[in-house]
């Protein structure tokens, strides 16, 4: 369809999972795509293998995300080899889940730095390009925990609740110089990670979403794509869930 024809995309931890989904998503649209992830890893070269066979421009970066200067490089480093920068997805993120009264400072902060301020600190690092730009569209990977809360992830929630207000401030910032910003809450969404789950267990969560499905990450990047298109080109400020009815 070619919504994102020569648009470039920056999207975090793409190398897998929800993010890769993404990228390649975004790539059939006709997006170039720079990604990172920690490491440009054996699984890194093979997302950008099967992005650039889509005809688009495709390059990985190891990017330490939640280091402030480090971002900083990284962004000027994809600016100077891309040209521009019209779409960031903040995807990038951990979990370290344990309950309030067992959880260590050190969960805390690794989960806080990782998903939150690596957020922060490539919006902190792109905006400037896209308020030249006078365009630009910023998506933060929330959770739908981070909008009702869970128990045993009050580090995960508080991070990605950070994440919608990061977003909806980004939004009235820099509304008046064409630059979005929105969020997307996924909800049980069946990746590596959750697919380690038993059938059993998954069964348990299928019961709770109206769906009665857990979601996928192609579910995901669709949503992604409204946003990071101008089909979305009066969003901003708002957090769409993508998680089957399961917050309603």
């Amino acid at each position: 369809m070619g919504l994102l024809d020569g648009k470039t995309a920056i999207v975090t931890g793409a190398a897998r999972g929800i993010g890769k989904a993404i990228a390649l998503k975004f790539a059939a649209e006709g997006a170039n795509i720079a990604f990172t992830d920690l490491a440009i890893d054996e699984n890194a070269e093979k997302t950008a293998a099967e992005i650039e066979a889509m005809g688009v421009k495709a390059k990985g970066y190891a990017s330490n995300a939640a280091n402030f200067e480090d971002t900083a490089k990284v962004v000027a480093e994809i600016h100077k080899d891309f040209g521009r920068i019209d779409i960031l997805v903040n995807n990038a993120g951990i979990t370290r889940d344990g309950l309030m009264m067992r959880m260590t400072e050190q969960q805390w902060d690794m989960v806080i730095n990782v998903n939150l301020k690596s957020a922060f600190n490539f919006v902190h690092a792109c905006t400037p390009i896209m308020m030249r730009q006078k365009s630009g569209s910023i998506i933060n990977m929330a959770s739908v925990v981070g909008v009702s809360g869970n128990a045993g992830q009050c580090n995960y929630s508080a991070s990605k609740a950070g994440m919608i207000g990061l977003a909806k401030s980004i939004a009235k910032e820099l509304g008046s110089r064409g630059v979005r910003a929105n969020a997307i809450a996924p909800g049980f969404i069946i990746t590596d990670m959750t697919d380690q789950l038993s059938e059993e267990v998954k069964k348990e969560w299928a019961k709770t979403i109206p769906l009665r499905r857990g979601g996928t990450p192609e579910d995901v990047a669709n949503v992604a794509t409204f946003l990071a298109s101008d089909l979305s080109s009066y969003v901003t400020g708002q957090v769409i869930c993508c998680c089957g009815g399961m917050n309603m």
